[in-house]
């Protein structure tokens, strides 16, 4: 489990991370999320005992890092794919971390294999394209099957098959009972892989939730199809419902839940072809959410 506890960090005169609190618990991905500058490398250097905090605490599994006997077998990291010796081969890059956790070779050979590098473990890092090092960084945060993940935009430089297989593992990791913490930019991304997100901006909490309570906080209307469209919006604003007519056809009806439109239909005999409910997507909820946090703005950007 990871905690942050009324953290703040200063660098000088820069507030980067302002009382920031909240928990991310076994067993679910946790997004990240925020605005470049919102504090969320900062407070991932924090957790990972990189950065000493102003004030308050960031703790894994009820203790600082700098706490953790072997830490690499109870919290793994993926924040910078490039911090690594170009000069080394994959294999010699992680037997270096090895050793000084008390893990063997075999263990080396294993998290190779899994992020698809056995392959290549003689060669030189050197030569590795990003998204290789990425892999070899995932490689690195598994090293000691650690119960606690975190992951600074694992996905750069990944193509797209490298980035399902990057979702994919990291939901299998939560679905073994692990806590998993990633930050990222592709909200399409995070949609698809996070269940839980945490949003800051200025360093500050701005929204902790799941993304099925996102989407129902942003819900924009049901939209409705049916045969006799024109009498069926005439019986919705009867209701009370607000009725907005779709380019295509469609009706989207605010004010009324699925349920109540699908029994006003039934009451006036109308068939209904579609009633699907529609909600802002995750990004559309993130930018309307992180509006008043960002710090540079290009011209056109609505306020």
């Amino acid at each position: 489990m990871i905690e942050v506890n009324e953290l703040t960090k200063r660098y000088g005169p820069t507030l980067a991370v302002d009382r920031l609190s909240f928990t991310v618990k076994p067993g679910y991905v946790a997004g990240f999320l925020g605005p470049n500058g919102a504090g969320k490398s900062t407070t991932m250097r924090t957790v990972l005992g990189l950065d000493r905090p102003t004030s308050g605490a960031a703790l894994v599994n009820g203790r600082r890092y700098t706490e953790l006997r072997r830490p690499l077998h109870e919290v793994g990291a993926l924040l910078d794919a490039g911090a690594v010796h170009g000069g080394r081969t994959a294999t010699d890059h992680l037997r270096c971390l090895a050793r000084g956790n008390g893990i063997g070779d075999r263990r080396v050979r294993e998290v190779l294999e899994r992020v698809g590098l056995g392959g290549v473990a003689g060669k030189r890092i050197g030569g590795f394209s990003l998204g290789m090092r990425q892999r070899l960084g995932m490689a690195a945060a598994l090293l000691g099957d650690p119960g606690v993940l975190l992951f600074d935009e694992p996905v750069n430089g990944l193509d797209p098959e490298g980035i399902r297989w990057i979702r994919q593992l990291m939901r299998s990791l939560a679905a073994e009972g692990r806590t998993v913490l990633v930050s990222s930019h592709l909200m399409s991304e995070m949609a698809l892989t996070a269940d839980r997100v945490l949003i800051i901006g200025r360093g500050r909490l701005i929204l902790e939730s799941s993304i099925t309570e996102l989407a129902e906080r942003f819900a924009q209307g049901v939209l409705v199809r049916a045969g006799a469209a024109t009498e069926l919006a005439r019986a919705l604003r009867a209701a009370g419902a607000d009725v907005a007519p779709e380019p295509d056809g469609g009706l989207l009806v605010g004010g009324l839940a699925a349920p109540a439109i699908s029994e006003l239909a039934l009451r006036h005999r109308i068939v209904l072809h579609e009633l699907t409910p529609r909600s802002a997507s995750l990004e559309e909820a993130y930018l309307e959410l992180t509006n008043e946090s960002v710090d540079y703005r290009a011209e056109g950007r609505a306020r």
